[in-house]
């Protein structure tokens, strides 16, 4: 798809003139470039999927009302440095936070982060440390944002019985060969019914608050400085109300993953120990006085449930057809199920010390 991006930058309140703009090719829902103009700062330019995401106007009011938030909690720093520490975003001419072209596509300006690096994957406990200390920044910067005057993004995204419910449905419609070749999955996934919906009744039992949460918390979205410093948490689109186990919980999931989300070969899924070990160091020196001892319990269940919980919704896709996930095989839907209740089990076996460490890690503050 083609787009008149000069055309679309100019709808924006900006001093400086449009020179070139360079796609970025990352991830797969939206369409992002780089806008080079006459005078710094640059810019981002992204078009936000109207096909995925039904309500484009509420989920970037969530991203620019976060960014305000995030901007008076930081007002002591500059403002060149402020620019590199949270997403800013640009208005219209007219006074808007999007501008819709017209084909009906939204599109939302942002301040362009200059010198600084991307990683698609955790090479070093330095860099795990440091997504560990900025995720739990921003958790706890947004700690007195009132996460109920949140849009709701995507509804139940991580709510487990309403993950089930799509599992036992798709499960009921599947055909007979599916559900034979599927079956050990099937089998997996029942048989953790009971632990996996723990959580979800804590919350309903009001033990477990509800706060702002990213609920994409992948190393890709966040921003270093070439030193490797973690300098701002991005992607905001899925900024909605949770429980710090999702973010915390989706981050050791990637993070600690040594192979790839689809491995087929079984083998090479694992569960690396040190990185985890790193990113709680750094999430607990960031949210060590904003986390009770009832989520920090749980913390590295977490890391299980967020897992099992991507791996159901794989294997329900499968069962209905591959009608959500994009796939390039007719099993691929089945053997990213089968690697992620891998890596859950993995994780199981590291659980005593996962909780060990975490355990250690909030009491680290104490002097304990």
């Amino acid at each position: 798809m083609k787009f008149d991006i000069e055309n679309i930058f100019r709808h924006f309140d900006i001093d400086s003139e449009f020179v070139n703009s360079t796609e970025i090719i990352s991830g797969h829902i939206n369409d992002t470039f780089r806008i080079e103009t006459t005078n710094k700062p640059h810019y981002i330019l992204q078009r936000i999927n109207h096909q995925v995401f039904e309500n484009v106007p509420r989920l970037l009011e969530n991203k620019v009302s976060i960014s305000k938030h995030l901007t008076s909690k930081l007002g002591h720093i500059s403002k060149n440095e402020l620019y590199r520490k949270v997403l800013t975003f640009a208005r219209t001419r007219t006074g808007e936070n999007f501008y819709r072209d017209e084909n009906g596509n939204y599109w939302n300006l942002m301040f362009y982060v200059d010198d600084c690096v991307n990683y698609l994957a955790v090479t070093d406990p330095k860099l795990a440390f440091e997504a560990g200390r900025i995720f739990g920044e921003f958790l706890s910067l947004t700690r007195d944002f009132d996460s109920s005057k949140l849009f709701e993004v995507i509804p139940n995204f991580h709510t487990m019985s309403f993950r089930f419910a799509q599992f036992d449905q798709a499960l009921a419609g599947a055909t007979e060969d599916k559900t034979a070749l599927a079956r050990n999955s099937i089998d997996f996934a029942n048989s953790l019914r009971a632990e996996m919906l723990k959580i979800e009744k804590l919350v309903d039992q009001n033990k477990i608050p509800l706060r702002v949460t990213h609920n994409d918390t992948k190393i890709s979205n966040v921003l270093f400085s070439q030193a490797g410093e973690a300098l701002c948490v991005i992607d905001t689109d899925t900024v909605m109300q949770g429980i710090v186990h999702f973010d915390f919980g989706d981050a050791i999931r990637i993070i600690c993953n040594t192979a790839d989300e689809d491995e087929q070969d079984l083998s090479k899924v694992g569960f690396n120990l040190g990185f985890y070990e790193a990113f709680t160091k750094g999430f607990m020196e960031s949210m060590r006085d904003e986390i009770s001892e009832i989520e920090v319990e749980h913390l590295a269940f977490s890391a299980k449930m967020m897992t099992f919980i991507i791996g159901l919704r794989f294997l329900t896709d499968y069962l209905n057809g591959d009608v959500y996930f994009k796939t390039k095989y007719e099993t691929h839907n089945l053997d990213r199920a089968k690697s992620q209740f891998k890596l859950a089990s993995r994780i199981e076996e590291n659980m005593d010390r996962m909780n060990e460490i975490v355990g250690r890690e909030f009491l680290a503050g104490a002097g304990v």
